[in-house]
């Protein structure tokens, strides 16, 4: 089978919506080139060493490549991404370039070259997250392994969001909690919240491709006793009154459902928020403080915010 990979050339800002609406357009796998990457400094407790060649990666912005099938629909597919991207703008995403190319790989070629990508790393004091075609033996014997196929569903655990949730839920989430993971996507929150002792942790996604995605990889961590993967539109129709909820998902939808979250959390429950650019940073506090939330923590990596917020 051949493939054709789209090329998009955008902003740090744009990463996940554009992701989603590749995967949505039926993308079998995502790749980010990100500069930043070439120069960023880990701390020795998380980080990893990286061999990457300067040349795959743009001056300024990054390059997100998606893969999809060449078949008959592949011209209209496209021009419904790219209308898709334009309309972020109503959203006041920052699409940045928005230089769209395309071109034609064979499958074997995407098959193994994706995946130079990904490597284990270490992402916080217990968990590390491990590509499943990777040999990895833990360094300490408490260590946490989350086994994750990137090329399934957006959410390779580790994006800045995502690294910031599971620090997260490493902290707050006790033995017996009942978790619910809003915009699962590839299910590694749930993972990590099921491995930290939650007792039962709903994780819902209204992509199916996503929900595909997180089934498999909570079977392959084996916390599927524990872990519910199920579509559903944010926190519609949800009865259950969870000690903690997790979204890393986009600002304006955060922005637009913490009244929901208040609802349906327990009272004295938490918030954990993610993938919250830093220029909306304050927008999201407001609209945390307006529903009734205290703010307990700010966390930052990058250019990108995580809030932890308790129900008083």
């Amino acid at each position: 089978m051949k493939w054709s990979e789209i090329s998009i050339h955008t902003t740090n800002e744009a990463i996940e919506p554009i992701s989603n609406i590749l995967y949505e357009a039926g993308a079998s796998g995502i790749v980010i080139e990100d500069p930043f990457d070439l120069v960023k400094e880990r701390e020795d407790q998380f980080g990893e060493i990286y061999q990457l060649n300067p040349d795959d990666y743009p001056e300024e912005g990054v390059i997100i490549k998606a893969y999809l099938p060449v078949n008959s629909f592949l011209g209209e597919t496209v021009e419904e991404i790219k209308e898709a991207i334009n309309n972020l703008i109503i959203y006041n995403i920052d699409i940045g370039l928005n230089k769209v190319s395309i071109s034609e790989v064979n499958e074997e070629e995407w098959a193994t070259a994706w995946k130079k990508y990904y490597n284990p790393v270490k992402i916080s004091e217990k968990f590390t997250i491990v590509p499943t075609w990777e040999d990895y033996t833990p360094v300490n014997s408490d260590e946490l392994i989350i086994e994750l196929d990137p090329g399934m569903a957006f959410g390779t655990g580790t994006h800045p969001t995502t690294v910031m949730c599971i620090q997260a839920i490493e902290r707050t989430v006790q033995k017996g909690d009942v978790v619910i993971d809003v915009g699962t996507g590839s299910g590694v929150l749930s993972i990590a919240a099921a491995m930290v002792g939650a007792s039962k942790v709903y994780a819902l996604d209204l992509d199916e491709v996503a929900v595909t995605a997180a089934r498999l990889n909570v079977k392959l961590n084996k916390v599927h006793d524990r872990v519910l993967v199920s579509q559903n539109n944010l926190l519609d129709g949800i009865e259950e009154q969870p000690n903690i909820i997790v979204a890393n998902i986009l600002a304006e939808v955060i922005i637009r459902f913490t009244e929901d979250v208040y609802r349906v959390l327990n009272s004295g429950g938490t918030f954990i928020a993610s993938g919250i650019i830093l220029q909306k940073k304050q927008q999201v506090k407001d609209a945390l403080i307006q529903a009734g939330f205290e703010i307990e923590e700010t966390m930052q990596m990058e250019d990108w915010i995580a809030i932890i917020a308790k129900k008083k």
